[in-house]
């Protein structure tokens, strides 16, 4: 049977493609992309498919480079004519990140959604098909057009810019903390409640792998910037303390980093709300501000990185780095 759409499935790996090995009593990768295909049922109705075997790894083995790899396939694939919308299956751990870098670099209308399973296919209750049916749905719909890069994952659509996996273990990991899921797949419609109002974009087919990812707590010390300093990394993100501050003993490190035209960029541990220059004591976030701190908003770290590292492989300019975050 012929429609007039075709979803591009582009295969990475993940939980979704996974069962237990007898002999390690541990999942691996195992399922082929025509396995997992056999368990969605009743898609014929729907849609063509068209099948696209990238990889098939665990999401922690996903690089960065990877990442780009991808983001340059989709951008083809879905340039095509004859493509509706593309879905990625993707392992849950990495997952937010790569959403997010196809968010910033894959510039359509059409759908582009990122799904993945927490539960391998040898688990009772495996919900590999049930989330890539929602998600082929979803590609689908007019609805999801111009939407941006979305992660469908419990019948909840999120947008690949808010979203982050909230728990190790359950069906709705995939949470928008700070607003929401912007809707919902229900009886093989989606609905949508709201809408992203700003969107980014960032033109670039590489990336810059060498940038920090540090977790503020109390009592860390510059050493482990000193670290990346000396060890020719181009960027460094904090995850900072509340507001959007770090301890004293910190301070140094963050000064001879932006000294050396090192960008850093700072977004706060807690899961919800924007950094802002509140504090002015030594190591608060007026005081980072005045030393040429980049302020990361209410991004988390992990994304911020993402976002970082596209942003360095245009350009080093500190402004131009900083306009990208904040404006």
């Amino acid at each position: 049977m012929s429609y007039n759409n075709k979803v591009a499935i582009i295969f990475t790996g993940g939980t979704i493609s996974m069962k237990i090995d007898p002999r390690i009593h541990a999942a691996i990768p195992a399922l082929s992309s025509e396995e997992i295909m056999a368990m969605v049922t009743n898609i014929e109705k729907f849609s063509d498919i068209e099948i696209i075997n990238f990889s098939n790894v665990p999401s922690p083995h996903i690089t960065p480079d990877m990442m780009m790899e991808l983001s340059i396939l989709v951008n083809d694939t879905i340039k095509r004519d004859d493509i509706t919308g593309v879905i990625v299956t993707h392992g849950t751990d990495t997952l937010e990140e790569t959403a997010y870098l196809l968010d910033l670099t894959v510039q359509s209308t059409k759908p582009i959604v990122v799904v993945g399973a927490m539960r391998n296919s040898s688990e009772l209750g495996y919900d590999g098909s049930s989330n890539l049916s929602a998600a082929i749905c979803t590609a689908i719909s007019k609805n999801a057009i111009n939407k941006g890069v979305l992660v469908v994952m419990n019948n909840e659509v999120n947008a690949a810019s808010e979203v982050t996996k909230t728990n190790t273990l359950a069906l709705d990991t995939f949470k928008s903390p700070e607003f929401g899921p912007l809707g919902i797949v229900d009886n093989d419609e989606v609905i949508f409640y709201r809408d992203i109002v700003k969107k980014q974009h960032i033109k670039t087919n590489s990336i810059e792998d060498k940038v920090a990812l540090i977790k503020c707590c109390p009592g860390i010390q510059s050493d482990i910037i000193d670290f990346y300093i000396e060890n020719d990394y181009r960027g460094i993100v904090i995850e900072a303390l509340g507001r959007g501050n770090i301890p004293p003993d910190m301070v140094h490190g963050v000064e001879k980093a932006i000294d050396k035209g090192i960008p850093v960029v700072m977004v706060s541990r807690c899961p919800t709300g924007r950094v802002l220059d509140t504090y002015g004591y030594e190591g608060g976030g007026k005081h980072l501000r005045d030393l040429g701190v980049i302020f990361g908003k209410n991004l988390p770290g992990q994304k911020a990185r993402i976002k970082l590292m596209l942003i360095l492989s245009l350009t080093k300019d500190i402004d131009i780095i900083k306009s990208i975050f904040e404006d």
